[in-house]
């Protein structure tokens, strides 16, 4: 088991475990500096046993001293001519014993010295430890602090930690990013909001004044009053589709509940089936080209989408108008593309066309059938079928509408498609003219 594996087992003991990462830093800190001194310290003590050890040995008076591995002294006698041989020999082993015991205790004071600088140095490193550990994790008090002071209300603000561009600072910056795109979710959400209630209550003001109107007519006759419950029906169908419109938009933003294979082609023909009638009475020609196009997805969802693209064509035409229909495959992938005649569209105009409730005219809302949430379900749609969503203004008036379905698997071999270069003028989320 290696030494930080211990040291990260130690230092998680749920008997042992701090509170704050700053003493978790500090505790392993100072494990690991006592472990490294330890063996430091040991090491060398081994060095010097073996150096001073090596050093000892040697003649004295024709007497070999050496010092074993308990450090006890032994002599052994060497040839000698002279008469004093044995009167040196007791003098030579008293030399020996003291050289041997002085060098035990010189061992022994090394070993208690070196424990006890190395405390004091652990007591030193972890003292330093706790202090670089705060400094080190500033920045996490700074974030901390600003991310529990940020709410709904306040989601402009931004951590803009300073520093050097290391760890804390790259996830301070992600951070920031986050709050941008939550502020500009929050920020569309209330627009949303608001528009939706204008929208709303419009038609109920529109039928509590026909009522009231009725009610207090006192030469009021059955004529009159079915007028009046005519008008309110009306206006209770413009409140039902609003309501359609937004739940349906709810729910493709959550994603696709089914995906299954279907030719877009014939799903965009029997929706044009079902607005020739339509077109008719309004002296609108429907022009279409539909080539098989295999595409993967909700069956549903796409006739909705097509629905969506051919009514508001014809909603915003001019009289004697022409709409066409198309549908293609292209590299695998399915491509509808619907264009219509009508009022010249400024380029500028496109971004506000792709916003929730709002329209070419001048008033922000409009009296008509149309809900102003058409392209936007379009585009949810698209989204949910990871569609490529494409608004062009025609250079005599009306819009070109395009809609590239990604290849599926199944479909084209299982190899993922090659894009065309196409020119892009939508948005990313998805709105109304």
């Amino acid at each position: 088991m290696g030494i930080r594996h211990l040291f990260t087992r130690v230092a998680g003991h749920p008997r042992l475990r701090p509170r704050t990462v700053r003493l978790r830093l500090t505790m392993l800190y100072g494990m690991l500096f006592v472990a490294s001194g330890a063996v430091l310290l040991a090491i060398t003590n081994l060095l010097v046993r073996q150096n001073t050890r090596a050093a000892l040995p040697k003649t004295l008076g024709g007497t070999s001293i050496s010092i074993t591995g308990s450090d006890a002294p032994t002599s052994r006698p060497l040839p000698s001519s002279g008469s004093n041989t044995h009167a040196d020999a007791g003098t030579t082993t008293g030399i020996a014993h003291a050289t041997a015991a002085a060098h035990t205790a010189v061992l022994h004071q090394l070993d208690v010295q070196s424990a006890i600088a190395l405390c004091i140095m652990a007591a030193i490193s972890i003292a330093l430890g706790w202090i670089v550990a705060g400094r080190v994790l500033r920045p996490l008090d700074t974030m901390t602090t600003a991310v529990r002071r940020i709410s709904a209300t306040n989601l402009h603000e931004r951590l803009a930690l300073e520093g050097p561009d290391d760890e804390l600072k790259k996830l301070s910056d992600i951070f920031d990013e986050l709050l941008g795109r939550l502020e500009k979710s929050f920020d569309a959400q209330r627009i949303f909001v608001a528009n939706a209630s204008h929208e709303l209550r419009t038609p109920l003001t529109r039928q509590r004044i026909v009522a009231q109107v009725a009610l207090a007519d006192p030469d009021a006759t059955v004529e009159s009053l079915q007028a009046a419950h005519q008008r309110i029906l009306v206006s209770g169908a413009q409140q039902e589709r609003m309501i359609e419109a937004l739940l349906t938009l709810t729910r493709v933003q959550a994603g696709l509940e089914r995906r299954e294979a279907f030719d877009l082609a014939t799903v965009t023909n029997q929706v044009l089936a079902a607005h020739r009638p339509e077109a008719a009475r309004g002296g609108v020609t429907l022009r279409s080209d539909l080539s098989p196009s295999p595409m993967q997805g909700d069956p549903r969802l796409i006739e909705r989408l097509v629905n969506n693209l051919i009514d508001n064509a014809l909603r915003h035409n001019t009289p004697a108008g022409l709409v066409g229909i198309t549908t293609d495959s292209r590299l695998g992938q399915a491509i509808l593309t619907v264009t219509n005649t009508g009022p010249v569209v400024p380029d500028a105009s496109i971004d506000r066309l792709l916003q929730p409730f709002q329209r070419l005219g001048p008033d922000r809302t409009s009296h008509g059938e149309g809900v102003g949430l058409g392209l936007s379900i379009v585009q949810a749609i698209g989204d949910a079928h990871g569609a490529d969503l494409s608004v062009q203004p025609q250079p005599g008036g009306g819009l070109k509408v395009s809609v590239r379905f990604p290849a599926a698997a199944g479909l084209n071999g299982g190899r993922p498609a090659e894009t065309e270069p196409e020119p892009r003028a939508a948005a990313q989320s998805p709105q109304h003219r």
